[in-house]
């Protein structure tokens, strides 16, 4: 604990281009797959403190969402996709919404629920084929309990929906799942809920790293590219696949649905084949990931509306199977230090004078730091 203070102390003689990062809407997803991670009234104490106010779950964990009471943290809450089946039964969804949601609010914030992850990334036509009415149910069940207008309902999709995303004003769905998509997205539409994507600049590089540029995908000073249909120019990745995610709704008709991005992030540890997982990567990308967001900018398509994004993931979790990339995305350790910088200004100091020992004993140092840290 004596080394999280310490850190505490540093982020609050930070300078205040770094402080107003704290007044963004940046969440981040909160996922649980590890055996060491600190309990929910542990992070609750942390976020509740600052100005992080959004938090995303794949799960409607009962003890978080007690954690959280009274607080000022606004939840998105995950259907899984085993249970998308029984979401289309109109008495199964109002049964989950009257457990999972109805009895924790208003203590705890909860204004969105995704159904599935990445659904449409699997072979599995059938649970693709349910996905939307089981969305439709759940925001039936949502207008029956009167919480329709503070919960929406929404999906998070994987980029490989996209099946061509260059240039961006050329972005098509596959078409093998335009039959989905098309009215998944005229249910956005009328509900007025957003298109939330996955979006990964690091896959990209992971995959062709001796041909896309890592200062382009970090958003590092590069010469870009420019869109030859619009002339827009395109300094990084992560623009240009939300752009091409706009173009895709558009050309289904639709330009009336704001796109989010509910991950992205960056490991800082992988395999030896995992070109570019390091820490000074993984920091590069948030920080300048940070700055941008610090100056509300928008794409190139959209550039008056600011990039919505959650960043994944709080912690590394030790039991995501798959490459050691998945089990390096946190910005923290489960013991509460930061896997690296994101934003610290020389050397780690110990808690010099009584003035820095008084503001930590009194939490005002929550106030200013931990927020820079989970971002």
């Amino acid at each position: 604990m004596a080394s999280f203070f310490r850190f505490l102390v540093l982020f609050f003689l930070l300078s205040g281009a770094v402080h107003r990062t704290l007044s963004l809407g940046v969440g981040i997803n909160y996922g649980q797959i590890a055996n060491n991670l600190p309990s929910p009234s542990r992070v609750a104490g942390l976020l509740q403190s600052v100005s992080i106010s959004r938090v995303k779950l794949y799960d409607a964990d009962p003890n978080v969402l007690k954690a959280f009471s009274y607080s000022n943290v606004e939840f998105i809450i995950g259907i899984g996709n085993e249970n998308i089946l029984n979401m289309t039964d109109s008495t199964r969804a109002l049964a989950w919404l009257k457990e999972h949601v109805q009895p924790n609010l208003p203590q705890t914030r909860v204004t969105c629920i995704t159904v599935g992850n990445e659904v449409f990334s699997s072979n599995d036509t059938t649970l693709m084929s349910n996905l939307l009415p089981a969305m439709q149910t759940i925001h039936e069940a949502l207008v029956a309990l009167g919480l329709d207008n503070q919960v929406n309902v929404s999906t998070a999709h994987s980029l490989t929906v996209i099946a061509n995303s260059y240039p961006p004003s050329s972005g098509t769905f596959r078409q093998d799942l335009a039959q989905f998509i098309q009215p998944l997205l005229d249910f956005h539409s009328q509900v007025n809920s957003p298109f939330l994507i996955n979006a990964y600049p690091y896959f990209a590089y992971k995959a062709n790293p001796g041909q896309i540029s890592l200062q382009y995908v970090l958003f590092e000073p590069n010469s870009g590219m420019t869109d030859p249909n619009t002339n827009l120019n395109y300094d990084n990745m992560l623009y240009a696949q939300v752009d091409a995610v706009y173009s895709a709704i558009n050309a289904m008709g639709h330009s009336d649905i704001e796109v989010r991005i509910s991950e992205t992030g960056w490991p800082s540890k992988g395999d030896s084949d995992e070109a570019g997982a390091t820490p000074e990567n993984a920091g590069i990308y948030h920080r300048n990931l940070l700055r941008r967001m610090a100056e509300n900018q928008g794409t190139p398509m959209k550039p008056s509306v600011p990039i919505d994004i959650y960043v994944f993931a709080l912690f590394n979790e030790d039991l995501k199977p798959g490459p050691a990339s998945e089990r390096n995305y946190g910005l923290f350790y489960p013991n509460g230090t930061p896997v690296y910088d994101i934003g610290l200004r020389g050397n780690l100091p110990m808690l010099a004078s009584s003035a820095h020992r008084n503001a930590v004993t009194q939490g005002l140092g929550f106030l200013t730091l931990v927020g820079v840290l989970l971002i």
